[in-house]
């Protein structure tokens, strides 16, 4: 399930990269499954480490590799930058339904980026066992996403049952 839905040619809420990232970018899309897909894909991070697109790449690299605790870490990253840009809080605890409300009449793109990719770190923590966390996350997207339009109920109910499950296993104290 790969919830940063955006194509890295489709990023049209960033600018666009150098043609020397572009390069890399495509030798990873070429190489992919190959040690040196990663290489490209780490000297396009150094080169422009705040572009949405490379972050993009890297996190669907390390996703596809089933590398999910670097896919969180880029997750978490383009959620820091894409709050940044916004004018947002940088922590996703302090994000509001208002505070989105106000960043969407800045880029409606980015504001559902950002929120997509917050689904997206959920999912991660979800596979990574670490369902406590996730379900923290997605509690906060509820409360924002009152509509239900990033489609969380199912995600939110395997969350509880983790956690639940990871109580009930819990060794006693």
């Amino acid at each position: 399930m790969d919830l940063l839905d955006f194509s890295g040619e489709d990023m049209y809420f960033d600018e666009p990269v150098s043609p020397d990232v572009e390069a890399l970018l495509l030798d990873a899309a070429h190489r992919y499954g190959e040690e040196a897909a990663e290489r490209s894909l780490l000297q396009a991070y150094f080169l422009e480490p705040s572009h949405l697109t490379v972050l993009v790449a890297l996190y669907r690299y390390f996703y596809y590799q089933h590398r999910y605790r670097e896919a969180l870490i880029t997750a978490d990253r383009a959620i820091l930058i894409t709050a940044q840009r916004l004018e947002l809080p940088t922590s996703w605890r302090d994000l509001s339904e208002a505070n989105l409300a106000q960043s969407a009449l800045t880029s409606m793109s980015l504001t559902r980026f950002l929120l997509l990719a917050l689904k997206g770190s959920s999912y991660l923590l979800l596979r990574l066992g670490e369902p406590v966390e996730a379900l923290e996350r997605l509690e906060t997207l509820v409360l924002i996403d009152t509509s239900d339009r990033l489609g969380l109920q199912e995600l939110l109910q395997l969350a509880r049952s983790a956690v639940a499950e990871h109580q009930a296993t819990a060794p006693a104290r």
